[in-house]
């Protein structure tokens, strides 16, 4: 696998294929995309190929910024397809809901989470397994408006590409290895993953009663 990926890192195709992929994993958590960034990132690392300008070239493939902007970019683009799915809803949408304890907890919590003008809880679940999908259907079928969605949606996508760069681009510069930099970030991208769906998961904790007066 790493040695195919390998390969690819070297082409321009590798931005169609970690675009595709980080769009469709909201769909299908199962798809590689944080792999995928990781890889390339590390590839741009030990090929030196993290310059300030993105110039495509087979010197210049991947380039860290391009990659970087690339996959904040196909984030919040998946992230806004299942938001307009489960805003239009439908019958078998409502009863797939219905029968997950885990989608209607997750609905409950992130519409108290933007009414209250925050939506952390959309970073984070970025990072769990399938925790974006979650999240991106439950703000849409509970019909949250756009602009309190969007704004974090953005900030999650930022800060999963971010990560995963740096991840795979800082790994593998101080390990000095690729492959090693390559295996380690990802066993940190799951590490990552895992804390994200324990914070999901957690209930929420109960406000402080106030004291009669």
């Amino acid at each position: 696998m790493f040695e195919t990926l390998g390969s690819l890192t070297a082409s321009p195709w590798i931005y169609a294929l970690v675009a595709l992929s980080v769009v469709l994993d909201v769909f299908l958590p199962v798809l590689p995309s944080g792999v995928l960034v990781i890889t390339a990132a590390a590839a741009a690392a030990a090929a030196g190929a993290a310059g300030p300008v993105p110039v495509p070239g087979p010197e210049q493939v991947p380039d860290i910024l391009l990659l970087l902007v690339i996959a904040t970019t196909a984030s919040v683009l998946g992230d806004m397809a299942a938001y307009r799915l489960g805003r239009r809803g439908g019958a078998r949408l409502d009863r797939a809901i219905a029968r997950s304890r885990r989608l209607t907890r997750a609905q409950e919590r992130l519409g108290a989470a933007l009414a209250r003008g925050g939506g952390a809880l959309v970073v984070i679940a970025r990072f769990a397994p399938a925790g974006r999908s979650v999240v991106s259907l439950g703000a849409g079928k509970t019909q949250r408006k756009v602009a309190e969605f969007l704004p974090w949606s953005v900030l999650a996508g930022m800060a999963w590409a971010g990560y995963s760069v740096a991840l795979g681009y800082f790994g593998t510069q101080w390990l000095g290895t690729q492959w090693l930099g390559t295996a380690v970030s990802i066993v940190a991208l799951f590490a990552a993953g895992a804390l994200a769906a324990f914070l999901v998961r957690r209930p929420p904790s109960a406000p402080a009663a106030t004291p009669a007066g």
